[in-house]
This record gives structure tokens, C-alpha cells and sequence, in this order.
């Protein structure tokens, strides 16, 4: 009862305190913060994700303006030769605005990487725009060779999506899914959505993908684990990525144990958004707010 008064008085959380409590969580606003976040988890072993946060652009000018972020970004990554990758939102570079603005702008993006070594990929929203996603995505991967897709275990549909996708190498973010959706559509249910995530992981070892698993459910990972040490998985073929902030233990277990574990660094102004969507989605996150909301001054 406590957690869902925390969840439902957040947004009354006032803002300096919420900044506080994000900076576990979020690189910070700029970019030169992202970098030192970045260069600091590559000095303990860990190479990383950038992420420019924010989702939902409605204005062309703003979609090119996004995409123009994100060359900087990686530019600046290849320039502190970090071992990181790009990760954009599609409806970040205008998907909602049309199909083909976003994959010119995922176009953009993506030779920019290339020309700097970097992989990109392109993230999984809600499902409205998951076709569109898919599109955008199949469209990019015939022209370019370092762009990957998430795929979301909660939908129903994702089984099928994996039998969808064209022939060819194949990268594949494998995540639970954090968007709510419905039940028409989606596993509700914690069980099932793990039992979801780890038939999608078998139909992608089988097909060949390379596959990078975005969990912190230590037992999914084992499963995960399980399949890949059983069709002989090179450790270069798959990785943990883990989000910023969140159940650190499991990092360095798992480090020990031989996987790579890749850290997803957000920043940017949009931070307050990202912050409350994460804490309504995880419980430690809340009993970290509320020590938080206790002891501050």
C-alpha cells in the first residue's frame, strides 16, 4: 500500500528532489555527462549504450534536430574510443510523424555510426507503433550492416514477429517490455512474459541472431544462459545489458561468470519522464525513492 502511494504522489515529488534521486539512474542532462558516466563504467569493465532521452516528437524540426544529437553523440563516443553503441527511440526521430522521415533520419544516424565503427539500434515502443517500428527497421538492415532491433517478450505477436523478419544477420535487443499493454494483446502476467522471453530466446539462437539480453531477473537470465551454452553459443555472440543504476550485484557476478555485461546510459533534458516511467516499473526503484524522500534535506 506504502509503494502505490509513492507511485501515486510522484509527480508531486518536487523536482530538485527527483533530480537527486534520478542521478542514479540518468547519466545527467549533457552530453560531456554522459561520456564521464560512460568512461567511468568502461574503467570497470563494462562498455555501454547511449541513449538521448526522449520519445514522441511531433515536429519534423525537432525529429532532425534529435538526429543531429545523436551524430554528435557518437562522434563524441568514437573520439573517447569507447566501446558503445547508439540506441534510438523511433517515434524520437519522427515515426509518428511518417515511416519515411524516420528512416531517413535512422538512415543518417546509421552511416554517421558506420563511418565511426559504432552499431545502432533502433528501440521498441508501444504497440501502435510496433508495424511501423518493424518497417522502418527491415529498411534500414537492407542497406546497412550495424543496425539491430528490441523485440518485446510481453506481446503476443513477437513469437510470430521473429519467423517475420527477413533472412540475414540478425541483432536482437530481447527485453520483457516496459510499456503496460493490453490484455488482448500481451502477457500480463510476470510468469508467462518470462516463459515469452525464453521461447523468443530459443527461436533467435535457432535462426542465428546475435542477441543481447536486457534483463536484471537473475533466474531468466540462467535459463537464457541455458540455451545458449546448449547450441554451443560463442561468448562473443550474446551479452547481458543491464540499465544504469539497477542491481549493480548482478553485474559483476555475472562479469566474473565470463558474459560481457553492457550498461544502457540515458541523458539528456527529458530525464524527469524517463525517471517516473522507470520507478512506477520497478519496485526497488520506489523503496530507493522513498529511503530517498526520508533522509533528504
Amino acid at each position: 500500500m506504502l509503494t502505490r502511494i509513492v507511485l501515486a504522489t510522484l509527480p508531486l515529488v518536487p523536482k530538485q528532489l527527483m533530480r537527486k534521486i534520478a542521478s542514479r539512474y540518468i547519466a545527467g542532462e549533457t552530453l560531456e555527462e554522459a561520456l564521464a558516466r560512460l568512461t567511468g563504467l568502461a574503467q570497470r569493465g563494462h562498455p555501454g549504450i547511449i541513449d538521448v532521452l526522449g520519445e514522441g516528437i511531433a515536429d519534423e524540426r525537432e525529429a532532425r534536430a534529435v538526429a543531429a544529437n545523436y551524430v554528435e553523440a557518437a562522434r563524441a563516443v568514437a573520439a573517447a574510443k569507447l566501446d558503445c553503441y547508439v540506441s534510438v527511440k523511433p517515434t524520437h526521430v519522427g515515426l509518428t510523424i511518417s515511416e519515411d522521415l524516420a528512416f531517413e533520419l535512422y538512415s543518417l544516424v546509421a552511416r554517421a555510426c558506420s563511418g565511426l565503427g559504432l552499431f545502432l539500434r533502433v528501440e521498441m515502443e508501444d504497440h501502435p507503433t510496433t508495424d511501423g517500428t518493424l518497417r522502418v527497421f527491415e529498411r534500414l538492415r537492407a542497406i546497412h550492416t550495424n543496425v539491430g532491433i528490441v523485440l518485446q517478450a510481453r506481446l503476443f505477436r513477437t513469437i510470430d514477429d521473429i519467423d517475420r523478419l527477413a533472412k540475414g544477420p540478425l541483432d536482437v535487443r530481447m527485453v520483457k517490455g516496459i510499456y503496460l499493454e493490453p490484455a488482448a494483446i500481451a502477457h500480463t502476467d510476470p510468469i508467462r512474459i518470462r516463459e515469452a522471453f525464453v521461447q523468443c530466446v530459443e527461436k533467435l539462437v535457432g535462426r542465428g541472431a546475435r542477441l543481447s539480453l536486457a534483463t536484471h531477473d537473475e533466474h531468466l537470465a540462467t535459463s537464457c544462459i541455458e540455451i545458449l551454452r546448449a547450441n554451443e553459443r560463442p561468448a562473443d555472440s550474446y551479452e547481458f545489458q543491464v540499465l544504469l543504476g539497477v542491481r549493480e550485484e548482478l553485474w559483476d557476478r555475472w562479469k566474473s561468470d565470463g558474459h560481457t555485461v553492457r550498461v544502457y546510459v540515458p541523458y539528456g533534458p527529458d530525464w524527469q519522464a524517463y525517471s517516473l516511467r522507470r520507478m512506477r516499473k520497478n519496485p526497488q526503484i520506489v523503496g530507493h525513492v522513498m529511503r530517498k524522500m526520508l533522509s533528504f534535506r
